[in-house]
């Protein structure tokens, strides 16, 4: 079978993201902001989630989620090239800072949330945190900046459902495609397009443990059959956010070590704007 041309291959996957830079708030951000931290601007009957999961020092408890984010989606319609999102209305990201899970574990549900409220900027509220937030778990505001990027899947993702390839060959066809991995300025935190992995691909780790299937020791004990049909859904799943480390002069937010974490979501759902299954994979160092 003769080997097909990557930059062909790379033409057809490539992808549209929209990278996100943040800087420390010097002031109060305006009410329907785009925003990492502070109180969230939410409908009035919003229900804050909670988590009950076990933290770094094997406490159990039920904890309210940390607010990550807000993004006001009129502010990157432009940016959205593809119309993936809704035009209007408003995303949040939450995720249990203590607990910090993994993602490998199906009884990691719940551990992060995201919601969509197509609201108008004055019905939302600046929400007060649960009084039995871990003060840590509050992040300080940061302003939001947005700009387009083309992506294309790392080399881990390419080779488990594309084409079995050489590395050197991948890195080299990608970079005469165009494709910059690390641009210096680039914090890692965006919307859309291909996960920028650390450790492995995640698709298939998202639809078994969806499935409430354990992915914490390579142990799945499915037929041949079985994993196929797993495989081929897994292609179902795509990147919705992946946020990196957050930090000012006096604040840093790390997941695990120099790490991200990337909320999936299925592309029916997404096409849906049903954020209700979302899954979210944490990878580091």
């Amino acid at each position: 079978m003769q080997k097909i041309n990557l930059n062909t291959l790379f033409q057809k996957l490539k992808k549209d993201c929209i990278s996100i830079k943040s800087t420390p708030a010097n002031v109060h951000l305006p009410l329907g902001s785009s925003k990492f931290g502070g109180k969230p601007h939410l409908p009035a009957n919003f229900s804050w989630p909670y988590y009950e999961g076990t933290d770094y020092e094997n406490i159990a408890k039920n904890r309210p989620l940390a607010f990550l984010a807000q993004i006001n989606l009129q502010d990157i319609a432009a940016y959205d090239k593809e119309k993936l999102l809704p035009a209007k209305g408003f995303l949040y990201f939450f995720y249990e800072l203590s607990s910090m899970t993994w993602g490998y574990d199906p009884k990691d549900k719940g551990s992060a949330a995201v919601y969509y409220f197509d609201e108008e900027v004055h019905h939302l509220h600046e929400v007060e945190f649960p009084k039995e937030r871990d003060p840590e778990s509050i992040l300080p505001e940061f302003s939001m900046a947005f700009e387009n990027k083309t992506d294309l899947p790392d080399f881990e993702e390419f080779t488990d459902y594309y084409e079995d390839c050489d590395w050197d060959d991948f890195d080299k066809a990608r970079e005469t495609f165009g494709y910059d991995d690390y641009p210096e300025d680039d914090e890692g935190t965006k919307l859309l397009g291909y996960a920028d992995i650390i450790q492995n691909s995640m698709l298939l780790e998202c639809e078994y443990t969806a499935n409430g299937i354990y992915c914490g020791d390579g142990n799945i004990k499915l037929t041949p059959q079985e994993k196929q049909v797993f495989f081929d859904r897994s292609k179902e799943w795509t990147l919705l956010f992946q946020m990196s480390t957050l930090e000012s002069d006096d604040f840093e937010l790390m997941f695990g070590d120099c790490g991200n974490i990337y909320f999936y979501i299925k592309k029916s759902d997404l096409a849906q704007t049903n954020f209700d299954n979302i899954w979210l994979v944490l990878q580091c160092s």
